[in-house]
C-alpha cells in the first residue's frame, strides 16, 4: 500500500484524474467530504489510503485498504470520504473483455450461485493487489502502456472472477443473464428518465415477465424500476442546478416532474435540503476549495 500510495501521489491531482492506460481513472481527496450524489458505472475500486462510504438505496457500504468495491450495473448511489486524505483508483469493468475471459475459465471456475447486489465490497487479498500494482507502476514508464496493461489488466479481471463477487461478473459477461436483462431495464430508463416509466415495457424490452423484472431488478439495485428513475432524476437535476443558472421549478419540469412541490420534497428527503438551498451551498463549497 505504500508504494500504490507513492505511485497514487505522484500521478493524481484533486478530484478525477484520466490516465493513459485505458479505463483507469485516479482520485484524490485532501479531506472529508459532505454527502453527494454519483453515478456508477461497472468498475472496479481501490483505495490506497483514507475510506468511503456508498449508499445504495438504503444499503450502506464502506470500503478501505483492506477492502475493494465492484459494480456490475449502472447505479444512482450517494457517496462520501469518511476519512481523508483519500487516494484510490477506478477500473472501468468491460463486459466484452470478461465474456472473452470467461471462455478460457476451467469449468470448476463458473459456478451458477445467485450473484445478488450489482454493488458489493470484499476483502483484497495480495493475489489481487498484486496486479493493481503492476498496472500502476505503468504510469512511471507510459511507453510500455499499449503492451503490458493489456497483460496487467486481463489478470485483475481474472482474479475477480475467481473471487467472491466472480458471478457476479460472469452474469455481467452473459449476454443471457439475468443481470444483463436488468441492465437493459436500466439503459432504457436512462434514456428516457424524464417520461413517464411502464414496468411492462421494461419488461418486454428486457425479455422477462413484469413480476421477474421487478424481483431481479430489485435484488441487483435494492431499488424498484420507478425508484431508480426516480433517483435518476434527481441526481440530473442536482447537476443542473449546480452547473446551470436555473431555477428549482424549471428544472423539475425539466428532468420529468409534475409537481414543483412534490420535486422539492423528494429532493430534500434524498439530499438533506431544499434544491436552491442545497445547490448555492454546493456551489460556495466548490468556490472555497
Amino acid at each position: 500500500m505504500n508504494e500504490l500510495c507513492s505511485l497514487l501521489t505522484r500521478h493524481c491531482r484533486e478530484g478525477w484524474t484520466a490516465t493513459a492506460v485505458p479505463r483507469l481513472t485516479l482520485s484524490r481527496a485532501c479531506a472529508t467530504s459532505e454527502v453527494s450524489a454519483a453515478m456508477y458505472f461497472p468498475l472496479f475500486c481501490v483505495l490506497a489510503q483514507g475510506r468511503k462510504r456508498v449508499w445504495l438505496g438504503e444499503e450502506e457500504f464502506q470500503y478501505d485498504p483492506t477492502s475493494y468495491l465492484v459494480a456490475s450495473v449502472d447505479l444512482p448511489v450517494i457517496g462520501q470520504v469518511i476519512e481523508g486524505p483519500c487516494l484510490g483508483f477506478t477500473l472501468a469493468l468491460e463486459p466484452a473483455m470478461l465474456a472473452t475471459l470467461l471462455l478460457e475459465l476451467p469449468p470448476e471456475a463458473t459456478g451458477r450461485t445467485a450473484p445478488g447486489r450489482a454493488l458489493a465490497v470484499n476483502a483484497l487479498d495480495p493475489g489481487l493487489l498484486d496486479p493493481c500494482l503492476r498496472l500502476l507502476r505503468l504510469l512511471d514508464s507510459p511507453a510500455d502502456i499499449p503492451v503490458l496493461a493489456p497483460l496487467a489488466e486481463r489478470e485483475i479481471l481474472y482474479r475477480l472472477l475467481l473471487g467472491p463477487r466472480g458471478e457476479m461478473l460472469r452474469q455481467m459477461a452473459l449476454p443471457t443473464s439475468r443481470l444483463s436483462q436488468v441492465r437493459r431495464a436500466i439503459q432504457a430508463i436512462q434514456d428516457r428518465y424524464d417520461q413517464p416509466v411502464r414496468v411492462d415495457e421494461l419488461a418486454r424490452l428486457a425479455g422477462m415477465s413484469p413480476p421477474s423484472l421487478h424481483r431481479h431488478f430489485r435484488a441487483a439495485t435494492s431499488l424498484s424500476p420507478l425508484q431508480f428513475q426516480k433517483r435518476l432524476r434527481l441526481h440530473e437535476a442536482r447537476r443542473r442546478l449546480m452547473s446551470q443558472d436555473a431555477d428549482a421549478a424549471s428544472v423539475a419540469f425539466d428532468v420529468g416532474y409534475e409537481s414543483a412541490s412534490q420535486f422539492s420534497r423528494e429532493y430534500r428527503r434524498l439530499f438533506g435540503a431544499p434544491p436552491g438551498r442545497d445547490a448555492a451551498q454546493r456551489r460556495q463549497a466548490v468556490a472555497a476549495a
